[in-house]
């Protein structure tokens, strides 16, 4: 038993950083109907950017981690605005060109100014520890990023279902055209929530370098697990994200401990029950 309890807090650290990775995603999704595959590629730049930092400039995971989401957000805001808004009347075709191309386009710059080496960064002193849970041994940074993926789960909650720009977002989505006959600027309210997206992408990077790496095409692997937590949690929907985060990251490390060499057909196998009898995703609306 106690090695079951271990791998299930495995199963639930791993569900939250991809939840971390996976909520920017969603988000922009569910407001703007875009689908970002170069989500992925903000992941990286935060990861690299986080590098960067901790072992060539300051040598502080905390700096890293206010300063990497920042640059990758000013890095989403160019992008929506030079390339992502001309695209928003062309349909989902376009949009899903144009960012997979940006994705190989993010791809080559990241190989050129980091190379081709496997990096790592080191988690902060503080948090460097461990502690035993179920008689096995647990970093302290993974329990930390369990809080850290229910705290950002909280805070999205309480934006979208208890501020005014939360009630603009949700309107916005159920209906561009009405919010912006009511005064709203929604290029604005879409350029803010492509930002958000890439913040929650820069910050995600940074938090799960220590754990997952850095290395070439880590955005197109993290891009998949990605687009499988969507469409299993439903699209536009936190709180979807949020479970089926939960739920593939435990999928994920029971069947890599039990059946590695399966690991990748259940979860897939998963997403195809969940579509089965859930064809919007466990918690997801229609989106028109």
């Amino acid at each position: 038993m106690d090695i079951i309890g271990a791998q299930l807090v495995n199963g639930v650290s791993y569900g939250l950083l991809l939840f971390i990775i996976t909520c920017g995603l969603s988000l922009v999704f569910g407001i703007l109907g875009v689908l970002n595959l170069a989500h992925g590629s903000l992941y990286m730049f935060g990861a690299y950017l986080a590098y960067s930092l901790t072992v060539t400039y300051t040598q502080s995971f905390w700096i890293a981690l206010l300063v990497a989401p920042i640059v990758v957000a000013l890095i989403a805001l160019v992008v929506e605005r030079t390339l992502l808004r001309p695209t928003y009347h062309l349909g989902h075709l376009s949009q899903v060109l144009l960012t997979f191309g940006l994705a190989y386009v993010f791809h080559d710059i990241a190989k050129f100014v980091w190379g081709s080496n496997v990096l790592s960064i080191t988690v902060p002193p503080i948090f460097s520890g461990s502690t035993s849970i179920f008689g096995q041994t647990f970093p302290v940074y993974r329990l930390i990023v369990i809080i850290v993926g229910i705290a950002i789960a909280v805070m999205l909650w309480l934006i979208q279902d208890k501020t005014r720009w939360g009630a603009i977002i949700r309107a916005g989505l159920s209906d561009k055209e009405m919010i912006g006959a009511l005064g709203v600027n929604i290029k604005l309210v879409f350029t803010v929530v492509f930002v958000i997206g890439g913040v929650l992408a820069g910050f995600g990077g940074v938090v799960a370098a220590p754990i997952l790496g850095i290395y070439p095409s880590m955005e197109f692997q993290t891009l998949i697990l990605a687009l499988v937590v969507l469409v299993i949690g439903g699209l536009g929907s936190i709180a979807g994200t949020l479970v089926a985060s939960v739920l593939v990251g435990v999928v994920e490390t029971f069947s890599r401990f039990l059946f590695p060499e399966l690991s990748m057909f259940l979860i897939f196998g998963l997403m195809a029950i969940v579509l089965v009898f859930k064809p919007n995703g466990l918690l997801g609306k229609k989106v028109a």
